[in-house]
């Protein structure tokens, strides 16, 4: 950072005899440093004036400010719309690298050092076309873990505990997405209902881990210790191989709208972070009461620098951006995918290698951009979801209604393939990140048991959660005695979850999905912090069956880089990493226009072939049969294919071991509602 940067001087720089601070404000008249006794976090001990410099960037230098100190900032400032300055208000620094309770609603500022033996672990850098994202979240996935000491259980260290470490490696994936870390809060509504804010979507501070998820231990010792022990679950997961990539809340702050509580930004410059009408009322992007102001340089600025900290000084590998939409829109409140702090963090050389991925909407006018994020960023495909779910789900219960679903497979296909309907050219499939749930929605159990969402126990009489879920109870509403219901429900998961590992893009599974975790049909269970929400790991003998299943799906990805290209194919052109595709119908024959979107006609086989570049060649023969009905399918004939292995049948309830071959030309059986997936021997392949 230049030294004329008067922005490098934000937030506080400790040393050993002394150091600096510095904080933005373009509209206050005065602001001040508080420095609290160390002995007792409530006492203040001394007042230092700070002086406006270039940039209205206010700083001052102290003898106090060592690492380990305490501290706080006030600001002062005229009265009026767009200004909200109170100069009684003790205030949470933006750039504060920890943070410690003092109070219901005080925090305590804490000067850090960030001093951590790396032991020379590097960053797994796994390429996007090998990423298997596994979305958890921190306390949730390990709460409940009997092989983890109860004192490390739903705390930063038990991520990184050898156990957890251990289930991942054997499921296969290669990230892990935390849902939000930053320092949050609980809002005062939910308090009231004796809830909790368990997702973590309300952010307090950028720079500063959530002390609640770090051990007694580390939260006893303070501060420091709590950034140590994050640090030290990625280093362990690092040193394990897998990915760390955070789910970060840049678009609004715990500050809610104007009746919010003060903490931060809302009293150092109101007018400034927070976007709003010329009268001073907040405009509302995000559902929650603010959104910050991307239009100006200060909030743009204050992410980067809390995006290059983590990815640094903390080594996480990438980040989810909730509300994407939010932090494209310009002075005018209006998305553009070249907005300068999406081209400022794609272009931030203390972001390179890293992974980013938008969920690429907000609740705002044209708050929908799926596919219009810049080049290097991956998407969230709700595209992807919501077909997804229609094939397997509202579309069976639509055909067992009506006697036929009510489309074809055409839309199917083209998330199979990677959505290029979506994403250009230059950005190709893995621009797609596909999942089928995510923390907010139904699980994949309760997608498969549940027509209708069961939100009673968040306190506002069910009209919370998405009532657009496309799921599908297969005949009786959440637990079920039949075993002719349970049986197709493990069928559908099963479907839903190839769908998700054998297509183009890049998957994100939710954590417990694997197994078959339930919410008991809650489907925005944001707000408990208890057995609902938490991974469980006494699994029965079928909960045992899917995950294995998961692992294999998992396995035949890697194993098969058709399944996983890394461009789109061209006709009539090889395009290096992309896979050449045939589409098929159930006699063998190349699918004519008026297959694609006839209800009649959901059965389809998918050709692939990977174009060499770092791999062998791979082609992969995938049959879809979307409808409860049996049918025989014919193999296609394709050029170069001499036999095709089977590699793995949805109709299986366990893996089966043992591989079966058929001839091109020969028919086989597909059950209702069932995927196949073989791999296509060329003659030459035999022949070695």
């Amino acid at each position: 950072m230049p030294a004329e940067d008067p922005f490098a001087l934000l937030g506080v720089h400790p040393g050993v005899d002394g150091g600096s601070i510095g904080v933005y404000s373009a509209h206050a008249d005065e602001v001040e440093l508080l420095v609290f006794d160390g002995a007792d976090a409530r006492w203040l001990a001394e007042r230092i004036p700070l002086n406006r410099g270039d940039g209205d960037v206010w700083t001052a230098q102290s003898e106090q400010l060592r690492p380990g100190v305490r501290y706080n900032i006030r600001c002062s400032g005229p009265e009026g719309p767009g200004h909200r300055f109170d100069a009684r208000r003790v205030l949470i620094d933006p750039y504060a690298r920890g943070l410690e309770r003092v109070g219901d609603r005080e925090w305590r500022c804490v000067a850090l050092d960030g001093a951590f033996d790396w032991g020379g672990v590097a960053k797994p850098r796994v390429p996007r076309d090998h990423t298997v994202i596994y979305e958890a979240h921190v306390k949730g996935l390990t709460a409940l873990n009997p092989d983890i000491p109860e004192q490390l259980r739903g705390t930063y260290a038990g991520l990184a505990h050898p156990a957890t470490i251990e289930h991942l490696h054997r499921l296969g994936v290669t990230s892990v997405e935390l849902l939000p870390v930053h320092a949050f809060m609980t809002e005062d509504r939910l308090r009231r209902l004796g809830l909790t804010n368990y997702w973590g979507y309300n952010t307090l501070n950028f720079f500063t881990p959530h002390a609640p998820y770090a051990t007694q231990t580390a939260q006893a010792a303070g501060a420091a210790d709590v950034l140590r022990e994050f640090k030290g679950m990625v280093r362990l997961l690092h040193e394990a191989g897998i990915e760390v990539i955070l789910d970060v809340v840049y678009n609004h702050t715990a500050e809610g709208g104007p009746g919010g509580p003060t903490t931060s930004l809302r009293g150092i410059d109101d007018a400034t972070y927070y976007r709003q009408n010329d009268d001073g009322s907040y405009i509302d992007t995000t559902g929650v009461g603010n959104t910050l102001d991307f239009g100006r340089r200060a909030p743009r600025r204050l992410v980067l620098d809390s995006l290059a900290y983590w990815a640094n000084e903390v080594q996480v590998d990438g980040f989810r951006f909730d509300l994407a939409t939010a932090l494209g829109r310009d002075e005018n409140g209006d998305f553009s995918n070249d907005h300068s702090l999406l081209t400022a963090i794609t272009d931030d050389p203390a972001l390179e290698g890293v992974k980013l991925i938008a969920e690429p909407w907000d609740i705002g006018s044209d708050g929908w951009h799926t596919g219009g994020f810049p080049d290097g960023w991956s998407e969230w495909n709700d595209r992807f979801r919501n077909n997804a779910r229609s094939f397997w789900l509202s579309d069976i219960a639509d055909a067992r209604a009506h006697g036929a679903p009510g489309a074809g497979i055409g839309s199917f296909a083209t998330r199979l393939a990677g959505s290029s309907n979506l994403f250009s050219p230059q950005r190709g499939p893995l621009a797609s990140v596909n999942f089928i749930t995510a923390h907010d929605g139904f699980t994949l159990e309760d997608l498969v048991s549940y027509d209708e969402k069961h939100n009673l126990g968040n306190g506002e009489d069910n009209r919370d959660g998405s009532d657009d879920n496309r799921s599908f109870n297969h005949g009786a509403e959440g637990p079920a005695d039949d075993e002719g219901i349970r049986a197709a429900r493990r069928k559908a998961a099963r479907n839903l979850m190839a769908t998700l590992l054998l297509s183009a893009g890049i998957p994100m599974i939710t954590a417990g999905d694997e197994y078959g975790r339930t919410q008991s049909g809650n489907n925005n269970a944001y707000c408990h912090d208890d057995e609902l929400t938490w991974t469980r790991w006494d699994w029965d003998e079928r909960q045992r069956d899917r995950a294995a299943i998961t692992t294999e799906l998992i396995r035949l990805r890697r194993e098969n880089p058709a399944l996983r290209p890394v461009r789109y194919g061209e006709s009539g052109r090889v395009v290096p990493s992309a896979s050449e595709i045939d589409w098929y119908d159930a006699d063998g024959q190349v699918m004519d226009e008026q297959d694609w979107d006839s209800p009649q006609n959901r059965t389809l086989q998918y050709v692939a072939a990977s174009s060499p570049e770092f791999e062998g060649r791979n082609r992969i023969l995938l049959i879809v049969h979307g409808l409860e009905t049996d049918i025989s399918v014919s193999l296609p004939e394709h050029d170069g294919v001499d036999c095709y292995e089977l590699l793995w049948d949805s109709a299986d309830e366990t893996v089966v071991t043992g591989a079966s071959e058929h001839s091109p030309g020969t028919s086989v059986a597909m059950g209702p509602t069932s995927m196949k997936l073989f791999r296509a021997h060329e003659r030459a392949e035999r022949d070695d």
